[in-house]
């Protein structure tokens, strides 16, 4: 059984895990087409959402050659345009920088002030290296490190993502503690030998009856007591 005493470094999931996407992605939707109704941003959103999952499987199958997130938010940017009659090209490119104007969650910004007094505390991100600097620093994140998965050419769960964490820590996987709020994210961290924590978002993938990850926490507050016991 995992010990959190054992835990070295922590990595976080960026997207989903300490930002907003999906409630940021509506917004800079609605301000690109503020005629539209809920409904509609909704649909547009999902257009967005598929594109981008979509693509990046693709890369990691092999289909397509390795690519940026600002790249496939660009297409994206551009395919929710198409569906929406949005023909303005300065609208059209703000809108292709949406994912770098993703509000942080309620607890995001001082959990990882605290924890990062008594751990090293390292971001990992699908975003690409600009595309993160410029979340980051919108959100306030402030990391030891922030790893992007460009680095690699890649996109989570492929092992080299993930290995780039382990890589960077400098300690065993079994001490490096990957919290996400996406199962998919955590499995993958898992198959590479890293400890794992659940985080609950109103977004996300929450795990399944069969997923046995190290621990489960219902925001990071109960991440923080766990591991910055008094």
């Amino acid at each position: 059984m995992a010990q959190i005493r054992d835990i070295e470094a922590v990595v976080f999931d960026v997207l989903g895990t300490m930002v907003d996407e999906p409630g940021g992605l509506r917004a800079e939707i609605r301000d690109a087409i503020p005629a539209s109704d809920d409904a509609s941003v909704d649909e547009l959103l999902t257009v967005w959402q598929e594109h981008v999952e979509l693509q990046q499987r693709r890369v990691g199958q092999g289909r397509r050659a390795y690519v940026n997130s600002e790249i496939i938010d660009g297409e994206a940017a551009v395919r929710v345009a198409d569906h929406a009659g949005l023909a303005d090209p300065a609208t059209i490119a703000r809108l292709a920088t949406a994912g770098q104007r993703l509000p942080p969650w309620g607890d995001s910004v001082a959990a990882l002030e605290r924890l990062a007094q008594r751990f090293p505390v390292l971001g990992l991100s699908n975003a690409g290296r600009t595309a993160l600097l410029r979340l980051n620093a919108y959100a306030g994140l402030r990391w030891h490190q922030a790893l992007s998965a460009e680095a690699v050419l890649a996109y989570k769960p492929a092992p080299a993502v993930y290995q780039l964490a382990i890589d960077t820590a400098g300690c065993p996987p079994e001490r490096v503690l990957m919290v996400a709020a996406h199962a998919w994210d955590l499995r993958g961290a898992q198959e590479s030998g890293m400890r794992t924590a659940y985080v609950r978002r109103p977004v996300g993938d929450p795990p399944a009856s069969s997923d046995a990850f190290d621990w489960r926490f219902g925001g990071l507050d109960e991440l923080l007591t766990a591991l910055t016991p008094r």
